[in-house]
């Protein structure tokens, strides 16, 4: 892996592909389709609630120790997916892809979305929900299978599709339930051998730890590639000092891939949450409520020299991990932003002005208009960088146009939903208010989501 490419290499037509037969997508998620789903989860019985845990300050740790990872040295050699060029981008998932999303995606709407105004309210995300979602295996489809996987194949657009159809529940929820997914994939696209066999085998299976890819921190302006937090070497190894912060189910995460600087560039390095000098506060927001937002504060935080990221391709790694996070954040807005215009168009059809649906006063049928083609663009770009991604490819270019489109375009949908429902919008007897809230939050989300 280079620091460098080529600035254009990602243009449209810029990259000439072959045309080849669609891989096997990952094996994950039979045993959840049918009829069964519902007994499986018990629709009828109330989800568990947890008790919001503290104010801004409320509550400080020293972090979840709940379990010790086994160092293992592995052979040397680090398992990656492989990369597979598929020709042309089809806009069409194949059949796996198609089931996992929409086996996700029923659990989104069935389990996370009546559970999401009470976690909004808590400030966390309701333990139940954590524990069922790992049974969906949406972190093992990120594991190579020696490690007790599924991934034979980088799947960087099934982890889009899956993250979209995540949020068309609950973006806040979703955070919680795909950070370890971000973990995970982390691990394997860049991780070391020796990381891989200390920290894999733990996300294969039903018992996942709660983790996440932590990069943003509290400042204006942040630029993921200016950090204040420093790592500085030592004879064991490195210290880490600064503040992170949007770090989703802080306070009961036990195992963090923390970014900051080290000889003027930033990197990743894996932080235990039971580390010396780790201290984990309580930090809820404006918006993405749900997922428990924390903030990390590390004070000389020892770690030892193997817990880099990358090795000597430390600032390559990062920088890829920040290009697929943004495409994460970009298919967490798409399903979001679906979720919004599902909402508005019955809403507009139904309600009536003057003796006739707001639907037929142009205004109103442009906003929609306009929402839906918006929608459309961002998910596009999304996918097609994931597309690339997963082909080895390039894909800077459409990494930049989707946080962009995050922000923008985004942002404007969840105001434009709020606006179609007139007083409604500003209410909490509709979800659209929370969902502008979380639509705000992902264009300022750096990590957690990696695809």
């Amino acid at each position: 892996m280079t620091t460098t490419e080529p600035r254009d290499s990602s243009a449209v037509g810029k990259t000439k592909t072959k045309r080849s037969p669609i891989g096997a997508a990952m094996r994950v998620l039979t045993s959840f389709t049918g009829s069964d789903f519902a007994q499986k989860y018990g629709l009828a019985d109330p989800v568990n609630r947890v008790a919001y845990q503290g104010t801004k300050t409320g509550f400080q740790t020293l972090g979840a120790a709940s379990r010790a990872f086994a160092k293992a040295s592995g052979d040397g050699k680090p398992k990656r997916p492989a990369t597979v060029n598929k020709g042309l981008f089809n806009l069409n998932p194949d059949d796996e892809q198609q089931m996992i999303a929409e086996t996700v995606k029923d659990f989104a709407t069935e389990i996370l979305r009546p559970a999401a105004y009470e976690a909004d309210a808590n400030a966390a995300a309701p333990a139940e929900i954590l524990e069922r979602s790992a049974e969906l295996g949406i972190t093992m489809i990120n594991v190579p299978e020696e490690f007790d996987g599924a991934a034979a194949e980088r799947g960087v657009v099934t982890n889009a599709l899956v993250a979209e159809a995540m949020a068309y529940g609950d973006m806040g929820l979703a955070l919680p339930l795909l950070a370890p997914s971000g973990v995970a994939t982390t691990l394997t696209n860049f991780g070391t051998d020796e990381q891989q066999s200390t920290y894999l085998p733990d996300f294969a299976g039903e018992n996942v730890p709660q983790s996440a890819v932590v990069i943003a921190e509290p400042k204006p302006l942040f630029d993921a590639f200016s950090l204040s937090t420093k790592a500085t070497r030592v004879p064991s190894g490195y210290r880490l000092n600064g503040v992170k912060s949007f770090v989703p189910a802080a306070g009961s995460s036990e195992l963090f891939l923390v970014g900051a600087e080290i000889d003027g560039r930033p990197a990743l390095f894996i932080v235990e949450s039971d580390s010396q000098g780790l201290i984990v506060e309580a930090d809820p927001g404006m918006g993405l409520r749900a997922a428990g937002m924390g903030r990390l504060l590390l004070q000389d935080v020892a770690v030892p020299s193997s817990a880099i990221i990358g090795g000597d391709e430390a600032f390559a790694a990062y920088r890829d991990v920040v290009r697929l996070s943004r495409l994460g954040w970009a298919a967490l807005a798409v399903g979001t932003g679906q979720a919004m215009l599902d909402y508005v168009i019955p809403y507009v059809n139904e309600r009536e002005a003057f003796g006739e649906p707001i639907s037929n006063r142009q205004a109103v049928a442009f906003m929609v208009a306009t929402m839906a083609t918006e929608l459309d663009g961002l998910k596009l770009v999304t996918l097609r960088g994931a597309s690339r991604a997963e082909q080895g490819l390039s894909f800077a270019r459409e990494s930049a146009l989707a946080r962009k489109l995050t922000i923008d375009k985004g942002l404007q949908i969840g105001l434009d939903g709020v606006q179609l429902l007139g007083g409604h919008g500003f209410t909490k007897e509709h979800p659209v208010e929370r969902w502008y809230r979380d639509l705000r939050g992902a264009g300022l989300g750096e990590g957690i989501v990696v695809l």
